[in-house]
């Protein structure tokens, strides 16, 4: 039991979904980061200042005007409706998916077959009567022309 185990792990694919997942989610801190620290902070801008992390509604309770989001979540009673947050996620995911999309596109390119070069040929034409005929024949067979 303990051998077939040990020969699953230790097939190429499984090792290969391991190193894909640990990669996937520091390739995932990197994109959140690029998101957050990059993307929005501009975007924000060119929207007139805004925090997509601070945007919220409060659905419950009471929370003073101006309240970053973390602080009206310790109010108690208090219910946001987080959509800056989730609108944040959704530029994070478009980018997740864009940049896989130019990975394996790439990945695509580099493994596609160099074409083929054209084969010989090996059959040529008969002068006289114009029929196919091997490349290496000294006579047609249809016309009997020497050629």
């Amino acid at each position: 039991m303990l051998k077939g185990f040990r020969d699953f792990i230790m097939r190429g694919n499984v090792l290969d979904l391991a190193v894909a997942v640990i990669i996937g989610g520091a390739f995932g801190k990197i994109i959140t980061s690029l998101v957050t620290d990059i993307i929005m902070p501009p975007v924000g801008l060119v929207l007139g200042n805004v925090d997509f992390a601070n945007l919220f509604l409060v659905l419950k309770g009471t929370v003073p005007a101006g309240t970053a989001l973390s602080e009206a979540q310790k109010i108690s009673g208090v219910v946001t409706w987080n959509y800056g947050l989730f609108v944040s996620n959704v530029i994070d995911f478009l980018i997740v998916a864009f940049v896989i999309y130019l990975m394996v596109s790439l990945a695509n390119r580099l493994q596609r077959p160099a074409p083929a070069a054209p084969a010989a040929p090996t059959t040529k034409e008969c002068p006289y009567c114009l029929s196919t005929i091997a490349l290496k024949a000294k006579r047609c067979p249809h016309c009997t022309s020497e050629l």
